[in-house]
């Protein structure tokens, strides 16, 4: 589901799943949209979009959650200008210590936030008719009884949606007991995006994926530009953590991306604006030099991302 409407999952073609591209900090108990300039906005965001395309890409995820920028009129402008197909999210993000968490979010039970999430599902996001392609949420390890509560409300909205859950977690513990509520729930671990598994180590790579889960290398915008000679040890990471997965035969349970974009309201004139090209600049010619072929390539970037966001109801098998 784009901002755009439906399509069918075999014409995502090479995704990004996991980027940004508008931000506001201000927290969910201050921030007006009403104050943002989309208009300055989309000017400077929209070449980013376009290199994006230049390097083939023809889909992306904007993870930008509710209460943190969501903005879904601009990216629909953003998608009529460039022909990107772009998806936006509902759900809500309990990390940086819940400063983007509504009053509501508090209050209600997990039935009742997942109502809220399976009406945007229905009626679109933010007053516009903007359906949104995944459900978005983030918690803090250990995953509080607030943070758990979110993770099964996406339970419950992908049982009644079919959308793909992405959960901003880190390190492999809270991914873990995401798995274990899924199951509570009777959904399946392939409906789990583990975002962010870059913080977590190899060895559970291998033991979520083989779980079934999507593990998601996705920071990988945020190498410094003097790392690309190839001795970063946060370049060497990544590419490990890739060869990893392949020698286990998971690379069909991977996706990576860049974490990239961060147009941010409120900041200073110039904004430090991350592109999204380093997968095609930097990651992928360091892992054909360890034997990464063409088809190992296209697994991650196309076949990977249209199985996991295809829209489907996953159902636990006991």
């Amino acid at each position: 589901m784009t901002v755009n409407g439906l399509i069918p999952a075999d014409s995502m073609g090479l995704a990004l799943i996991h980027e940004h591209v508008f931000l506001d900090w201000s927290g969910a108990d201050r921030i007006n949209p009403q104050e943002w300039d989309n208009e300055k906005a989309f000017g400077i965001i929209l070449p980013y979009l376009q290199e994006m395309k230049a390097q083939g890409v023809r889909t992306f995820l904007e993870c930008t959650p509710n209460y943190i920028g969501r903005n879904p009129l601009l990216l629909k402008r953003l998608s009529d200008s460039t022909g990107l197909q772009i998806l936006t999210n509902t759900g809500f993000y309990g990390a940086r210590n819940n400063a983007h968490l509504p009053q509501h979010a508090y209050n209600e039970n997990a039935q009742e936030l997942a109502k809220r999430w399976i009406k945007e599902w229905k009626n679109g996001v933010d007053g516009t008719n903007i359906r949104p392609g995944f459900i978005k949420i983030g918690v803090e390890i250990p995953l509080s009884s607030l943070h758990e509560k979110l993770v099964r409300a996406a339970a419950i909205t992908h049982k009644k949606t079919g959308l793909t859950i992405v959960a901003h977690t880190g390190p492999e513990a809270g991914a873990y007991r995401e798995l274990e509520i899924l199951e509570e729930e009777g959904v399946a671990s392939e409906a789990l995006v583990w975002t962010h598994a870059q913080e977590g180590t190899r060895e559970s790579h291998v033991d979520i994926a083989r779980k079934g889960a999507w593990v998601s290398l996705d920071g990988m915008g945020w190498i410094h530009p003097s790392d690309y000679e190839g001795d970063s040890t946060y370049l060497k990471d990544y590419i490990l953590m890739l060869k990893n997965l392949k020698d286990n035969s998971l690379l069909h349970r991977t996706l990576i991306s860049h974490d990239a974009g961060w147009y941010t309201h409120g900041a200073k004139e110039t904004q430090n604006y991350k592109p999204y090209t380093t997968i095609f600049e930097l990651i992928i010619p360091e892992l054909k030099k360890i034997g990464f072929t063409e088809s190992d390539i296209r697994q991650l970037l196309v076949e990977n991302p249209k199985q996991a966001y295809a829209i489907q109801v996953r159902k636990h098998r006991n």
